[in-house]
């Protein structure tokens, strides 16, 4: 008997020690990024709460304290222009080689400016933020340990993935939405080091926040069979409420510009609009999350929800389209639930539904708005399969979700990130441009003209070389006669400026 030699497989043993590193960091820093808005938010609508009570003093602290937010964000800006809105165009420029940004000057003035527009009551959400500070963590690592853009990529994308773990403890939510929206590949070396980095990162947010889902809002009732004729009318609707969002957003962005005054500036207008807003109506402040949990607790009336669904509509578009450091991923979240609570008040106006059903309407809302408007059904049905605790929705999630992705593919509506990164690549100053080579990472698709092809019939660039073709844990050596097969990552050695040309050729024939 020949014993046989065993051989331990460490390929992967780096890339967990480094997510559990980058997760545990972005999972400390997250986490006092997100009970710092919170805290500072209750204060802001405890003060806003006793000037509509009569204390008439307290308008000129709450004018003074938004204009000094306004002036060290607005210089922040001026520093670091990459720290502007959400974040997540920039992490994906960054992972696509079309941005080079410094992650200690992005992370330091991401985490104050951020705080400080959030809880100031603006209606920007923390999930970008905190997907930017967890990519800018895994960045500095990377390069701490002087790694190769290629080899950064991994530890990037595990602390984007640890960031949205951490601002809504959904570690699966924030793997998906990694490879889903912003890697746009199914690489083994991303997914592990995202799988722990946000699983790492969700455990230290839970040890300070609790094991209670960010949106708990109890049980619900099991949605009859016989009215999902009902989910596909919402699922349509949503499809056309996400298109006009997406549209409106833009369109914000363009009006802004317009302005003659420098960029940077641009947010004095939001910090003066929120003032009156945050006097009359107090709890409608902020991402949204207390306003989704209040639809359960104080239900509301047809025109009270189409009141607040019309000013959460407009001042989300005027709070991020100043550019301002924060997200729009609650806000879409919490217009999903109005949206959701208001066509649940129409139908059973019309006696076509239970109002039993009208908490499932909220659920199934959140995730069909932002599987239309970010184009990530996966993230989005996951997503709130974690935040919300409950499993009883997840085919009514589905199918809207899937409905709503539909429509707004009808209308060529492109995913709300990938349409901002184009934007912002479009202003990218002449002086980031480079003529450095890079590494990019192409996954051969199912169905996709790319598979059954072999590797000459590839048309590239001049000066382009495929180094590598992975095929599940094996490398094979890319000779002209190989055959592609679904699931294939292929590495191309490029010119940076002919990156961008050579990946919009690949996704047209993939």
């Amino acid at each position: 008997m020949f014993k046989k030699r065993i051989r331990l497989n460490t390929s992967k043993l780096s890339v967990v020690l480094y997510g559990t590193l980058i997760g545990f960091l972005t999972g400390i820093v997250v986490s006092v990024f997100r009970w710092t808005i919170e805290k500072l938010l209750q204060f802001v609508q405890t003060l806003y709460l006793d000037i509509s009570h009569g204390n008439i003093a307290l308008i000129f602290l709450v004018i003074t304290a938004n204009l000094i937010c306004f002036l060290i964000v607005s210089w922040m800006l001026n520093k670091e222009p990459n720290i502007s809105g959400s974040g997540i165009p920039q992490v994906e420029g960054l992972l696509l080689g079309e941005l080079k940004i410094n992650w200690w000057s992005t992370l330091w003035r991401k985490f104050i400016s951020g705080i400080l527009a959030i809880g100031s009551g603006l209606m920007l959400g923390r999930e970008g933020p905190s997907i930017q500070l967890g990519a800018s963590i895994g960045q500095g690592v990377a390069s701490y340990k002087r790694l190769s853009h290629n080899q950064s990529k991994g530890l990037i994308a595990s602390g984007a993935a640890a960031g949205l773990s951490s601002a809504f403890n959904a570690p699966l939510a924030g793997v998906m939405f990694v490879l889903e929206e912003v890697y746009h590949s199914i690489s083994p070396f991303v997914w592990v080091g995202a799988l722990t980095g946000a699983s790492v990162s969700d455990f230290v947010s839970t040890v300070l926040f609790g094991q209670t889902p960010v949106l708990s809002i109890g049980h619900l009732s099991v949605f009859p069979v016989q009215l999902y004729g009902l989910l596909l009318v919402f699922g349509i609707i949503l499809g056309l409420f996400g298109f006009l969002y997406q549209k409106f957003l833009l369109f914000s962005l363009n009006c802004y510009s317009k302005i003659r005054v420098p960029k940077y500036l641009y947010g004095i207008v939001p910090f003066i609009l929120v003032i009156p807003i945050g006097i009359l109506w107090p709890n409608l402040l902020g991402g949204g999350n207390n306003l989704i949990l209040s639809l359960k607790e104080a239900p509301m009336t047809m025109k009270m929800i189409i009141v607040i669904l019309l000013i959460r509509f407009v001042f989300s578009m005027i709070s991020y389209g100043s550019g301002l450091p924060g997200g729009i991923f609650l806000p879409i979240l919490t217009l999903g639930a109005l949206s959701g609570a208001l066509m649940a008040h129409i139908f059973v106006y019309l006696h076509l539904m239970s109002a039993n059903y009208a908490l499932n309407f909220i659920v199934i809302g959140m995730a069909g708005y932002f599987a239309c408007i970010g184009k990530a059904p996966f993230t989005a049905i996951i997503l709130i399969f974690e935040m919300v605790g409950s499993v009883t929705h997840i085919l009514p999630l589905a199918l809207v979700s899937l409905v709503a992705y539909l429509v707004v593919d009808l209308l060529n509506g492109a995913p709300i990130y990938e349409s901002l990164l184009e934007r912002l690549l479009k202003r990218k100053p002449a002086h980031l441009a480079t003529s450095s080579m890079i590494t990019m990472e192409v996954t051969v698709l199912a169905g996709g003209m790319l598979e059954d092809q072999q590797i000459r019939d590839l048309q590239l660039e001049s000066n382009s070389l495929i180094t590598l073709v992975r095929r599940s844990e094996n490398v094979l050596i890319p000779k002209g006669d190989l055959v592609l097969r679904a699931g294939d990552i292929i590495y191309i050695r490029m010119n940076q400026k002919d990156a961008k040309i050579t990946r919009n050729q690949l996704s047209l024939n993939n």
